[in-house]
């Protein structure tokens, strides 16, 4: 079963990683689908999807194609959320977004590890779809530009879990 599918707190992380970018702030919400995609429409179906047939190469498509989807759009920043990390709330997509223009590096703090949400200013789409690859995702690019990287302490109002099963799934449900 697709992560996207599994469930938690009694609906799919698909839907709970939607309803935390929307009580975050987000305007707009674009979920990337790969694995099983169209059973994540259907668990879904309010929510806008864009495919991504090269899902199964790594996050870094996934990133890609949602970045790609937005270029269109009069978004001046894109913040990523992946639906395997539930403990992340809107608090943390607030205090994240609150960093958002055009230029804009963010993610949030956890202690001394960095993580998720990540905020990108429209200004680095190019690049960051550019170097991205595999699993690294926006990784390497925000290594590369640490200066310009603002790091938003969200420890106190979320957790950077992540559930790549079902044990870790149950445990932090």
């Amino acid at each position: 079963m697709a992560k996207a599918l599994a469930p938690y707190r009694g609906r799919p992380l698909v839907r709970h990683a939607a309803q935390v970018a929307h009580a975050g702030g987000c305007a707009r919400t674009v979920v990337v689908v790969g694995a099983e995609a169209a059973r994540v429409r259907a668990a879904a179906p309010e929510l806008t999807f864009v495919d991504n047939p090269d899902w199964a190469t790594g996050v870094a498509s996934s990133l890609r194609a949602g970045l790609a989807a937005l270029a269109g759009t009069s978004a001046g920043a894109a913040l990523m959320l992946l639906v395997d990390m539930p403990g992340v709330t809107p608090e943390a997509v607030r205090r994240v977004a609150a960093h958002a223009g055009p230029g804009a590096l963010a993610m949030g703090g956890y202690g001394p590890r960095r993580g998720h949400p990540v905020l990108l200013g429209r200004d680095h789409w190019a690049a960051v779809a550019a170097s991205a690859s595999g699993d690294h995702g926006a990784r390497d690019y925000l290594r590369r530009h640490a200066g310009e990287l603002t790091v938003v302490d969200v420890a106190d109002v979320a957790d950077d879990f992540d559930v790549d099963t079902p044990e870790a799934l149950a445990r932090h449900a």
